[in-house]
Formats: structure tokens, sequence, C-alpha cells
């Protein structure tokens, strides 16, 4: 328990070796105290949620008497399932594109007796981390915080490094000049990246909705929660279209729901041609295999590749090598989430072949999309 008030500056450069100054932080956190510390967006102050002492002081330090908890900070996006047993689609998406990062998830959880986190806690704990069945968690996007919560022994909680009714501070001299001596430590990286809140998101079974503006704005959200798939061939008339309809169906299936419920979901699926020109619909051969499986695909239209359709797809799946390289050659940051369907073996262009043609090379999409969306995280 900490009896002395002043207060204990570090000064730290990420690029040079801190764990002294980490560990110091650590050690001060696990034996009750309060200590600033910087993230991506604004500095934050914290303690344990279960040293309840350090919680009253971090309460009177941001005049908060509501009885309402702070965000718990973790330091790996697989940390939400300690808080949150059973976290919803979309949420798992937003934590998975979003995490680490600068937005907050404000989550419902229906029975926290569920929670691991709480096994050995008493209810006056719980009460730090949950209100109202309802979880706010946070994953910072900054190398001090991330080490400073990965080492704390138990569920750290923070705020903004402020008082109440003061702007965010955005740098350790701003956070000293707010706080003084009320905290115990101070670990000062310098100025915050973004020097602005993260975006507060509360989180439902079937969607999302923000609460408060922050770093993140409504597209950069819904390119989070999407689930967009992306499938290149050459003119966009047959192979890559087909494969999109047989992925529409395959991911409804998965689902439970019908190909028109995916959209609901934030569940996507385009389909594009290194050499395509705009508007053309599918071949007669493509409509004609399609339709031999319930898929209709005669309001398709043809679409060029493009960066924009890159950078919003979550997996794309090339027809060939040369329409791999297409992808990567306009957007070379794409080379992680891009693959041939296949694997090594290509898709063949069916384009001037009869039905037959067709039919076998739907047939082979089929199996290899099959195999594909096995490694998808849909859920």
């Amino acid at each position: 328990m900490f009896t002395t008030i002043m207060v204990e500056v570090l000064t730290i450069d990420v690029q040079r070796d801190c764990d002294d100054a980490i560990a110091r932080a650590v050690s001060v956190v696990d034996r009750g105290g309060v200590v600033a510390f910087p993230t991506e967006t604004v500095y934050g102050v914290g303690a344990r949620a279960d040293h309840i002492e350090a919680m009253g002081r971090l309460r009177r330090i941001k005049e908060r008497t509501d009885g309402k908890p702070f965000t718990v900070h973790v330091a790996d996006r697989n940390a939400v399932c300690d808080y949150v047993p059973h976290p919803p689609a979309v949420g798992r998406r937003l934590i998975r594109k979003g995490w680490p990062g600068p937005v907050t998830l404000l989550f419902h959880v229906s029975n926290t007796s569920e929670a691991s986190v709480l096994r050995g806690l008493d209810e006056k704990v719980a009460g730090e981390i949950y209100h109202g069945n309802q979880v706010g968690l946070r994953c910072p996007d900054h190398e001090v915080a991330r080490r400073l919560l990965a080492g704390v022994a138990g569920p750290m909680v923070a705020a903004s490094a402020n008082r109440a009714g003061s702007p965010p501070a955005c740098s350790g001299d701003e956070a000293l000049e707010a706080l003084g001596d009320d905290i115990d430590l101070l670990l000062d990286a310098g100025p915050a990246k973004f020097g602005q809140p993260s975006t507060l998101v509360r989180v439902g079974e079937s969607g999302y909705e923000v609460l408060r503006e922050g770093v993140y704005d409504t597209r950069d959200l819904r390119r989070l929660s999407s689930m967009n798939f992306l499938f290149v061939c050459t003119g966009n008339t047959c192979r890559s279209p087909m494969a999109a309809g047989l992925c529409r169906v395959m991911v409804a299936r998965r689902l439970d729901c019908a190909v028109s419920g995916l959209a609901g979901r934030n569940i996507a699926v385009y389909s594009a041609g290194t050499f395509a020109g705009n508007g053309a619909g599918p071949t007669p051969e493509a409509v004609e295999v399609m339709c031999r499986r319930s898929i209709d695909i005669t309001g398709h239209v043809s679409m060029p590749l493009s960066p924009e359709l890159i950078n919003q797809a979550d997996h794309i799946y090339a027809m060939t090598s040369g329409h791999a390289q297409a992808v990567t050659a306009m957007v070379p940051s794409a080379q992680g989430k891009t693959r041939m369907l296949c694997g090594d073996s290509e898709v063949d262009d069916p384009i001037g072949g009869n039905v037959a043609v067709y039919e076998s090379c739907v047939a082979k999409i089929e199996q290899a999309l099959a195999a594909r969306l096995q490694e998808v995280e849909l859920l």
C-alpha cells in the first residue's frame, strides 16, 4: 500500500531499452498504485480492478462517483474471452481487424459468472469491471501500454488522464499537469500518436452503435465490422462471378441464413477482372451451370479490378498466378490476403468452351472454395 504521494516520472524511449521502467510501473500497479501511461490515442490513468483502495483513488482522481466501471485495458486481443465468454460475430470481427487499435468496445454479458476473469474474485471487484452486465474493453496500439498490461498480474482498468470536464492529456507533461501527485508514477513516452480519444462502440448480436466518435470514423467501422470476399479472373464474366455466386451460398449455409441475409451480417462477396470492362453480363454457359445449382447470376455486371476493391477485401482469391500478381502489383500490401483459389493449380479460362467445359470449371471452383472457406473464421 502506498502512503507517499510524490509522483515518480520515468521518461522512456520506445526505440531503446525500457524494460526497467516498465517493470517498475508493473510493480507499482501490482502493489496497489495508480499509474499514468501512454497509448496511441491519449494518456491513460489506471489501476488494478481487484485493488479496492487503488480503485477508490482512481475514482477520486476522475471525480467519478456514479459507480460505473472504467474501461478494462488488455494487452492482447485474445483476452476478450476472459471478460466476454460469447462475443457476437460483429464484435469478433471488430476485434480481429481493429485491435490493437483506437477503438473501445462495449459488450453485454448475460451471465458474468461465466467470465473466467472473475474466478477467485469477490463481487465488489466484479462491480469494478461490469455494470448492468456490460463491460468496456480496449486493446491499445502502443508498445509501452501493452507491455505494462501484459506484466500486471490482475485485471487493469483505466480512463483518460485528465480531470472531469477537462480535455484528455495528449502527452506526459499534460498528464502530469492534470493529475499531479495524485498518481504514483507516470510513464512518459512523449506525445500520443493521434491526440484524440478512441472511438466507443456498443456491440450487439446483430450490429453495433457508435456511442462516441474518435480516431475511427463511420467508414472505418464499416470496414472493420465487415467481411469482404473478392474473386479475381480476367474478364469477370465467368470464373469469378461463378465463384462469387458459390461463395454466397456456401457462406449463407454455414451461417444458417439466406443469401439475402448476408448484408445484415456485414458480409459481402465481390468479383472483378484484370481486363474487364464495365457492364458486361455473365456468359450464357456460366448462367446455365450455375442455374443447375439453383444459383442465379443473371444480374451480374462485370467490374474491372481496382485498388478500392482490393483494399476493402479481407480475402482475395485469384483464379491464376497471373491474376494474383496483378492484384499485388496494383496494391503491394495485399500480398498477405491474396491467394490462388486452387492452391498451386490454376483455374483455366472456360471462355469459348461448351457447357461441359464450364461444368468442369465450376466443379473445380466449388471443390476448392469449400476448402478455402474452412480456413476463414466467419463468426
